[in-house]
């Protein structure tokens, strides 16, 4: 993937490094990247999923008409259950989330697919409208951190010495600061709207962390969502 200045860096080790399955889209739902969590989860090479169409991988797909994919994808809302279609012929149950990202310059999609026998199929609640976003805690930013990274609620209570239950308490308290409706969900607002970049790569890529740029605020991100994404000047620091 191009860089697109230093939050783009951050963006892109955190694509990769995650053991979360990622794809990044372009408007027309054509795959321009995959990670390699993606590659491992479906059992096919790079090259026979890059510039293919996403719903080529869903069963009985496309998700949504091209309209509706260009209206749920910009109100950030676009998550679910699916299954997809592994190398073998199999079927992967998959929790899923798009979003628009805002931290490339670029015009990109990032699509997320949490397989339900590590997460769960029932981790989604509903979001109210007109929610507003609130701070996460520093606790909260550490769980959503690891959850972007792709460990499990009993890998977090370990790493963290806390309990299960505590982890799935921050989990849904700081899904609902931020608007997520599933886990998938966080894991790509977290990324595509820079809420955890840092921290992810404080332990995922501390050589490019170290040098990572002020943290986009939460009213400048709802402002880059409102206005869609935009190139970045050259040489001031998605997929």
């Amino acid at each position: 993937m191009p860089e697109q200045g230093e939050w783009g860096k951050l963006f892109s080790a955190a694509f990769v490094q995650s053991r979360n399955a990622m794809v990044l889209l372009d408007s027309r739902r054509r795959v321009v990247d995959v990670n390699g969590a993606f590659l491992k989860l479906m059992g096919y090479r790079r090259q026979r999923v890059v510039d293919r169409v996403i719903s080529e991988f869903v069963v009985d797909g496309p998700i949504a008409t091209e309209a509706r994919w260009r209206a749920l994808v910009h109100s950030g809302q676009f998550t679910g259950e699916a299954e997809m279609i592994a190398a073998d012929g199999s079927r992967v149950g998959v929790q899923w989330a798009a979003t628009a990202e805002v931290v490339t310059g670029r015009k990109l999609v990032l699509f997320v697919a949490l397989t339900t026998s590590r997460w769960g199929p029932r981790f989604r609640r509903e979001v109210p409208d007109g929610h507003e976003q609130g701070a996460l805690s520093a606790r909260e930013r550490e769980i959503v951190r690891l959850v972007a990274l792709g460990n499990s609620g009993p890998e977090i209570a370990e790493e963290l010495r806390i309990a299960h239950d505590t982890v799935r308490t921050h989990a849904r308290n700081a899904m609902t600061k931020v608007g997520a409706r599933s886990r998938a969900h966080l894991v790509a607002k977290a990324l595509a709207e820079g809420l955890v970049l840092g921290e992810v790569l404080d332990v995922a890529a501390p050589e490019i962390a170290s040098q990572r740029p002020a943290r986009p605020s939460a009213r400048a991100g709802a402002r880059l969502r409102d206005r869609g994404p935009s190139p970045s000047p050259a040489r001031t620091r998605r997929p």
